[in-house]
């Protein structure tokens, strides 16, 4: 687990500290929120986009006679 070994408690501690020493703290929540609602579109066009590729497949095997 490489992963676990490099993204421990004490970097996210760093990487936490270093967020409020750049943008402030004040600017932090404001980053999240946008975080969230950027992930939040991206999962609507994610979602959308097997929706569309569902029904394309639907009408391409009704079309082809069909499974």
């Amino acid at each position: 687990m490489l992963f676990g070994e490099i993204f421990g408690p004490d970097l996210v501690v760093v990487v936490i500290v270093l967020a409020v020493l750049l943008f402030g703290g004040s600017a932090i929540p404001k980053l999240a929120r946008s975080l969230g609602s950027a992930k939040s579109e991206f999962e609507k066009g994610l979602k959308a986009s097997v929706d569309t590729d569902d029904s394309v497949t639907k009408a391409t095997d009704t079309a082809q006679g069909g499974k």
